[in-house]
């Protein structure tokens, strides 16, 4: 049995498809080489909900309460 946390049923409200579309549209991935813009959104949302205060906050705290950052659509999470 997969473990669902309240995050990720909040993040499967977004549509994939919507996102992709907006993302190609605004060209927001062009020339990224480091956070995408889901990753971004990710970050942000959990930075929002957990009310942290820093880069470090947000960092750790997706490392650690979320299990398998592959759930949620990222890769890793650094600083």
């Amino acid at each position: 049995m997969v473990k669902v946390n309240l995050f990720s049923q909040i993040l499967g409200h977004i549509s994939g498809e919507e996102f992709d579309r907006l993302v190609a549209k605004h060209q927001s991935d062009k020339h990224v080489k480091g956070l995408k813009s889901w990753t971004h959104l990710v970050c942000m949302l959990f930075c929002h909900i957990g009310g942290t205060g820093s880069v470090r906050d947000i960092s750790n705290g997706l490392s650690s309460t979320t299990g398998n950052l592959s759930h949620l659509g990222i890769s890793r999470v650094q600083l």
